[in-house]
């Protein structure tokens, strides 16, 4: 029987629940002193606000002192490679994306740390859904007409948030399942690059949804579709590009926490019970929902490593296709 990526991630909840209710005075009495979250991305972001939901959780589930580390920079690597040195005793964690622990491995030629070797993973936390988004002066209303549009135009231009992005790799699937020839402009993330297709200085993007919602709302930008699985629920007009003419596209970038490989299994176990607890609040489920995001409760550490794996091996086919590569 064929495992599908949810299947992966969903693995067994049940643990899960057991672990969130034993309270950690059972557990060999960590936490004794302060946890660091580090968070391989500038404050304000979203996989900052999740690094400091997790953190409160701790913090109240745990009774623990929890401080958050910003630490950017070198494509989330400089946080990464920090916890994957740091001593493994539950003291020092990695809020983790999909460019941390899959994307990277296959865009950078050397990588100060293994995503599969270097850290223990603990839980999943949201999926991050996409969207198309194209300036209103493009005559296309669909992406039927805007997959026409550009097969009239080789060369199109793109922007996305840098080579290798989640962004970018998304428009060179777009590229691949149209059939269309378009050309990459990168820039320093997100915003600048959404700016300059707002003003009408690049075509198109694929970018984050949740920056992206009010310039749709506003009518900046025109959303052509999202690239998730199912319509996302804090945006329920706009159309999926597997319903709307590619059949089965998906792109979603993830967040999850993981720490030093080695760290106690018994540590491990309560880190994911606390998150597992968190998820199953409706309150969470409405603040990820606000953030456009789609919370992934019911993982476990043997599922999300296996879904680590899975998701390496995946990327590392986008990246070959699209032909990024950071030295």
């Amino acid at each position: 029987m064929r495992l599908t990526r949810r299947d992966i991630i969903a693995g067994s909840g049940g643990a899960l629940a057991l672990l969130a209710g034993v309270p950690a005075s059972a557990q060999g009495g960590y936490p004794s002193r302060a946890i660091k979250m580090v968070v391989p991305y500038p404050a304000g972001g979203t996989t900052d606000l999740l690094g400091r939901m997790v953190a409160d959780q701790l913090k109240s589930g745990l009774g623990a002192t929890v401080v958050v580390e910003n630490r950017p920079g070198v494509g989330t690597t400089l946080g990464a490679e920090q916890v994957a040195k740091s001593d493994p005793d539950g003291y020092t964690l990695l809020m983790a994306t999909s460019t941390t622990l899959a994307i990277n491995k296959a865009l950078y030629k050397t990588l100060p740390y293994d995503p599969v070797r270097d850290f223990a993973p603990i839980a999943l936390i949201a999926n991050v859904p996409f969207v198309l988004i194209i300036n209103p002066s493009i005559p296309a209303k669909s992406l039927t007409e805007f997959i026409a549009y550009a097969k009239s135009k080789p060369g199109l231009a793109f922007a996305s948030a840098g080579n290798g992005s989640p962004q970018h790799l998304g428009a060179e699937m777009l590229k691949a399942a149209a059939g269309i020839q378009i050309r990459h402009v990168p820039y320093r993330g997100s915003m600048p690059a959404m700016l300059d297709v707002i003003a009408g200085h690049i075509p198109f993007m694929v970018v984050d949804l949740r920056p992206a919602l009010q310039q749709i709302k506003e009518g900046k930008v025109r959303a052509l579709g999202v690239t998730t699985p199912k319509r996302v629920i804090a945006a329920p007009g706009i159309p999926t590009l597997a319903e709307s003419g590619l059949p089965g596209f998906e792109l979603v970038a993830w967040q999850g926490v993981v720490a030093p490989a080695g760290t106690p299994r018994d540590i491990v176990d309560q880190l994911a019970g606390q998150i597992g607890k968190l998820l199953a609040e409706p309150a969470t489920r409405d603040r990820l929902a606000a953030l456009t995001l789609e919370p992934l409760p019911g993982s476990t550490p043997a599922s999300f490593a296996a879904y680590i794996k899975a998701e390496v091996d995946r990327w590392a086919l986008i990246v070959k296709k699209s032909g990024a590569q950071i030295e």
